[in-house]
């Protein structure tokens, strides 16, 4: 049987770079048995057209396997190895050096001469040395083996023996002859090889000069070619078209072969797109040439009304992702509208791999064509498809070192802080490019407020309702629209405040890279706010500011306090409005964390409490500690007290220049805004006056706009007059005599209801820098003054509910003490006359008095009554042999003497003696009493029967 020497020496060629397929017999495709353009041979076309059933034909992988000889896993590796490196990803990675390459024969002399010196020396050691002498990094466990060889007595690998041997195996088999061996001496590796088998994948070349390109030589007859190029210069169809020798790809080169009927059938859609507006109305050239690709349509033999020209995406970049005009292309596409696809070049469609092969893809399964300026293409066919995907990746690659230069000048001149960026209101550039304040001085006179706002009371809120208060305007220069550029004035807002403090250009320093954009899943951007490590450019003092670089830093940290105090730790935070005095100071004294404020209301008045509960939060965990904080800021503030009394005067002096100080600023930037209003009049007047007469509609206007100044003007006025003599009563002569006496008692103006919450706060916070607080058999204090000094505080626990409502000993002995002489009723009334109270508050009443007796067991009257031999009612009347009704008839006429025992006329009665009054007809009760002294003491004693 003769021997195929063009097929032996091809597979020569491919086990020389690793790609002839071990099992050829396993490749059961259609494809490879029907064609002789595909070879199964080539593991890398097997591989390929594997990857190609599953991922473009839809076949499942199981299937795609067997058909080429592969398992499911060496499907997925060799998937995951083209998704990663592409086609050549997909060539087995030429294996290793085998043995001791590093270890040459001096290397290995020298480690037998360590070892016979040091028996008892480490490999690790000897792979150090070697290191040291040889600059050459060994494994120890190379070491290891060598030295294991030389001592079982067989002969070491000595790095470069395999090479020699394999370049003798070479002389000895003499010099190759074939195409294939010519192929190897002119130099052509891995990627001339299959470029030769794929050849045609080049319209613009002749198949002679693409052999001799890809062989290196000379040679014009494409039999020179061994095996797989040979065939793809021949005349045998293959899957992607034929070759014709004299004329090249016909595929390509005939552009009417690819329209088809089936097109035409079809819409031609005119992709038209400029990346700016400004390139739309500059760039006129451009976009004419665009749009005469509608004659190239025409030409392929579209009518002209079925070309249809998409050009809404007019001044939208190509890299952006929610272009209406490329959807709506696509979407025409993937319904089968459309037949063609025209664009003055790949860059017209997309800018990015993304949008340009998800139309590729859909232009290959509803067999669309695209064209452009070089030419007609057709993504079904493999060749075409591969040069598309080559133009959109330079197409993203052009736009990437576009704008690598552009950042590249801009961070250039960025670094050196001149590059011109739109500056802040209240700054601006002059003539010499130089950045300076705005020369408007109402503008900086509210800048210069707010920094000073902030800087008293160290909080964005209160900034901005300070200027609310003051009803002042502030200013902002409109970024886009109508009025871009033009300053407009609107009351002062919570992020304008914000976004002042936090930039440092009001500092006087060039900064550049504070944000990054970042875009989105769902193609929005976004700005990042960078920390500062990571800014490009920062130059402190690069032109004028509005405060300086160290007032900007104070700003940024106590910012930073006011977000901490809305974090997980609650550190620190501006002072607010509640009475909890140590509000941000307080520390656990038993885990050491951050303890948070809680308020609850007690007889109509808040009353704070410092909790520990991060974590009960965090973890389920049950409370650290809670603190009742009435006691603790009560001794806090003695002590403040006590520590802030020789300073009292300066710092009550302070207080009166800053209000003096605000309502002089406040009062410049009211008058700027009645200058600024007179301007605007003037100006409307002086525009109304140069107005052409008969020119009414014009007039019109400009008199409506001047009589709207002079309504503002008025307002200004009005505004103006009234605030002023508002802050005129605020501070009248008479309340800083009232001021300056407050100075020399500092504990009145602790302690003075008028003060706020916020200001005793703020007082304490010049003072203290934090307390730690522990509650166990009493709450203990430990202050830690700004200074460094400590104090430590022992406070007993406070009180339950239930022991703030017991009635104080005192007052039980009392009632005790009353209960000989008189009734609960007349107990509570000597008790509410001498200011005594219960435990609960509120007054005493007869119900009480009772309850109270008997909770503390005390002896009833009656009992005490009882022992003192007093008679009942019944026993007065057995003794005076009457009825009791009688009894109380001369009790009430003063012939008995009587004792109350309650409050319902019930009464016991002294013994008679032996002057006992006796039942006499005809004598009348009046002229039967008792003497005066006697009587006297019975109505004491019965009037208060009633």
């Amino acid at each position: 049987m003769p021997v195929d020497r063009g097929k032996h020496d091809k597979q020569a060629v491919l086990r020389q770079h690793a790609t002839l397929n071990p099992r050829p017999g396993g490749v059961t495709h259609a494809l490879f048995e029907s064609s002789e353009f595909f070879d199964a041979d080539d593991v890398l076309q097997v591989k390929y057209e594997m990857l190609r059933l599953v991922n473009v034909d839809k076949r499942p992988i199981s299937e795609a396997a067997k058909a080429y000889g592969f398992s499911r896993p060496s499907f997925y590796q060799a998937q995951a190895a083209f998704e990663h490196g592409g086609l050549a990803a997909l060539v087995a990675h030429k294996p290793g050096p085998h043995g001791g390459h590093k270890l040459t024969a001096a290397v290995l002399q020298f480690v037998i001469e360590a070892r016979t010196t040091d028996p008892g020396v480490r490999a690790e050691r000897l792979a150090e040395r070697v290191h040291q002498r040889f600059g050459v990094q060994v494994h120890p466990r190379s070491i290891e083996r060598q030295l294991l060889r030389k001592k079982n007595g067989a002969e070491p690998r000595v790095a470069g023996a395999r090479a020699t041997q394999r370049r003798l195996d070479r002389s000895l088999r003499g010099p190759a002859t074939s195409g294939a061996w010519a192929l190897r001496r002119s130099g052509a590796g891995l990627g001339a090889v299959h470029a030769a088998r794929h050849v045609r994948m080049d319209a613009g070349l002749e198949p002679v000069r693409v052999a001799a390109a890809v062989a290196g030589t000379a040679a014009a007859d494409p039999r020179d070619l061994p095996g797989a190029v040979a065939r793809g210069c021949g005349d045998a169809p293959g899957q992607h078209g034929s070759v014709c020798p004299s004329g090249g790809h016909r595929m390509m080169n005939d552009l009417h072969q690819k329209v088809q009927a089936s097109h035409l059938k079809r819409n031609a859609y005119l992709y038209v797109r400029q990346s700016t507006l400004r390139q739309v109305f500059e760039n006129t050239e451009s976009t004419k040439r665009q749009y005469g690709l509608r004659q190239r349509a025409v030409a392929l033999g579209w009518a002209e009304e079925r070309v249809i020209v998409i050009d809404s995406d007019l001044g939208q970049s190509g890299a952006s992702t929610d272009r209406e005009g490329f959807q709506h292309l696509v979407a025409e596409v993937g319904m089968g509208h459309a037949g063609i696809v025209l664009g003055l070049e790949v860059s017209r469609l997309a800018r990015n791999s993304m949008d340009w092969h998800r139309l590729l893809e859909i232009c290959a399964l509803t067999a669309t064509l695209i064209c452009d300026e070089d030419g007609v293409y057709d993504p079904a066919h493999f060749n075409d498809r591969l040069l598309l995907g080559l133009k959109g990746t330079m197409s993203e690659a052009e736009l990437h070192v576009l704008r690598a230069r552009l950042q590249g000048g801009i961070l250039n001149k960025a670094r050196r802080g001149e590059l011109e960026m739109r500056p802040p209101v209240g700054l601006v550039y002059n003539g010499d490019g130089t950045l300076v304040l705005d020369p408007d001085r109402q503008v900086q006179h509210c800048l210069k407020w707010l920094f000073a706002t902030f800087e008293r009371t160290g909080s964005a809120s209160a900034t901005v309702k300070a200027a609310r208060q003051e009803r002042l305007a502030f200013p902002h220069r409109c970024a886009k629209g109508a009025h871009k550029g033009e300053l407009m004035w609107d009351a002062l807002d919570h992020s304008q405040v914000l976004r002042a403090l936090h930039n440092p250009r009001y500092a006087g320093a060039f900064v550049y890279g504070r944000c990054h954009t970042l875009k989105s899943i769902d193609g929005t951007t976004r700005l990042r706010r960078m920390p500062r490590d990571e800014w490009v450019t920062l130059i402190p003092g690069a032109h004028a500011g509005y405060i300086s670089w160290d007032e900007y830093e104070r700003n940024q940290h106590r910012l930073h306090e006011s977000a901490q105090a809305m974090g997980a730790d609650r550190r620190r935070g501006p002072p607010r409005e509640g009475p909890a005095l140590l509000q941000g100071l307080v520390l656990c004294g038993r885990c050491g964390r951050r303890m948070t404020v809680r308020y609850h209301s007690r007889r109509g008045q808040l009353c704070p409490g410092y909790i520990c509960q991060r974590e009960g939060i965090d973890h389920g965990e049950p409370v650290c500690q809670h603190v009742p904080g009435a006691g603790v800021d009560r001794a806090i503030g003695e002590l403040l007290v006590e520590a802030v009394n020789p300073v009292a005067l300066e710092v009550t002096l302070a207080v009166q220049r800053e209000l003096q100080a605000r309502f002089d600023e406040a009062d410049r930037l009211r008058h700027g805004q009645v200058e600024r209003a007179q301007y605007e009049c003037e100006l409307a007047q002086r525009r109304y006056m140069r107005v052409d007469p008969d020119n009414r509609l014009v007039a019109d206007s400009l008199k409506a706009q001047w009589n709207e100044k002079l309504r503002a003007l008025a307002e200004a006025h009005e505004e103006y007059a009234r605030r002023r003599e508002r802050d005129a009563r605020v501070l009248s002569d008479d309340q800083r005599s009232a001021i300056l006496a407050l100075a020399s008692d500092f504990p009145r103006l602790w302690n003075d209801p008028g003060t706020p919450d916020r200001d005793r706060k703020r007082m304490v916070r010049l003072l203290l820098e934090d307390v730690t607080l522990n509650r166990d058999e009493q709450i203990s204090l430990q202050i830690r003054f700004k200074g460094g000094a400590r104090r430590t505080l022992h406070l007993p626990l406070p009180l339950c509910g239930w022991q703030l409502r017991v009635t104080p000993p005192t007052v039980i002995d009392e009632i005790d003490h009353l209960l000989d002489d008189h009734t609960v009723a007349q107990i509570a009334d000597i008790l509410n006359a001498r200011g005594m109270t219960p435990g609960a508050g509120a007054s005493f009443h007869r119900q009480l008095v009772a309850r109270l007796a008997r909770t503390y067991h005390l002896k009833p009257r009656y009992d005490r009554l009882r022992e003192r031999g007093l008679l009942t009612l019944q026993e007065m009347a057995d003794v005076l042999q009457i009825t009791p009704h009688t009894v109380k008839i001369w009790l009430r006429r003063g012939l008995l003497r009587g004792h109350a025992y309650s409050d319902k006329n019930e009464s016991l009665y002294e013994r008679p003696g032996n002057e006992a009054p006796r039942k006499t007809q005809g004598a009348k009760l009046s002229l039967r009493r008792l003497d005066a002294k006697l009587l006297s003491d019975r109505a004491k004693e019965v009037q208060y029967e009633a």
